[in-house]
């Protein structure tokens, strides 16, 4: 027997009028934003909002204003029908699935940006992606107004920036990330592994075993830059065609580690490029 389909909404005023029902009666609810193209990943975010409140709520939206003109927005993968089936067997309750016109009405010029934590890494690499992200996530929280909102730890500096974002504005909502879900050899589930070809498929695999020695040299005292250096040199080594980053940051505000051994909690975050495809992965130390 398959599984009840969510409830497809596309306007900010139907998506307002089944949440506030919800919360009419008591019920709790979690907003799980993406962009489509559903994995394995992003349905465990679904599970962890159905973990903590009566009602998950996903949106799946491809937002044009985080993308840059070279970027891949227009190939970006859409499959909302798949999405639909992927959502009713995680027993999802609502898709909000609005249209560009319905986000960004015309004449649209506010821009939101969090300072700080979106400057390095994937805020050098890629200049006006944070502020895109920052934007439509705040337009999200505003127009769902959900208890809690959950976020993949994929996606760790974003993840970083959403916090700081619902901090700063004191947002009533509590931001979860879920643990990062990998494939068989390591690789981070993404919509973009899609992408891949068989060969580069390969190379793309020891993205995560690289970062996971370098994790084990840093633990052993290993200097900072020691460590960024010859995971830098690993990626090259393996058949990446690019490097954007490989660095060592702390958890929480994504500022420079080292030099020398850490001396409390780090984060090891790296971007490369293969082909067409980029790939981001982190992990704690």
């Amino acid at each position: 027997m398959s599984s009840k389909p969510p409830v497809i909404v596309r306007t900010v005023s139907a998506l307002r009028a089944q949440v506030a029902a919800w919360r009419s009666v008591g019920e709790r609810v979690a907003l799980i934003p993406t962009m489509g193209a559903l994995h394995a990943g992003h349905l465990s975010l679904v599970d962890l909002g159905r973990e903590r409140a009566e009602r998950a709520v996903a949106s799946i939206f491809v937002n044009p204003t985080q993308f840059a003109p070279h970027e891949d927005f227009e190939a970006y993968p859409r499959e909302e029908a798949k999405d639909v089936q992927r959502l009713a067997d995680a027993k999802c309750d609502l898709l909000f699935a609005p249209s560009v016109e319905e986000m960004y009405a015309p004449g649209f010029s506010t821009t939101v940006s969090v300072a700080g934590v979106s400057a390095p890494l994937d805020g050098q690499a890629r200049p006006h992606h944070f502020a895109g992200v920052a934007t439509i996530v705040a337009k999200l929280l505003i127009q769902c107004g959900p208890d809690i909102a959950v976020f993949g730890q994929k996606d760790y500096q974003q993840l970083q920036v959403i916090r700081r974002l619902v901090r700063d504005l004191d947002l009533p909502v509590e931001i979860i990330g879920g643990p990062t879900v990998r494939a068989e050899d390591g690789l981070a589930l993404s919509s973009r592994n899609a992408y891949l070809s068989a060969a580069e498929r390969v190379v793309a695999g020891k993205l995560n075993l690289i970062l996971a020695t370098a994790v084990e040299q840093l633990r052993d005292g290993r200097a900072v830059e020691a460590v960024e250096a010859e995971g830098l040199a690993a990626l090259t080594a393996a058949g990446f065609d690019s490097v954007d980053y490989l660095e060592v940051r702390d958890p929480d505000d994504l500022s420079r580690l080292g030099p020398g051994p850490l001396a409390g909690p780090g984060r090891i975050l790296a971007a490369a490029r293969i082909g067409r495809t980029r790939l981001i992965d982190n992990m704690a130390v």
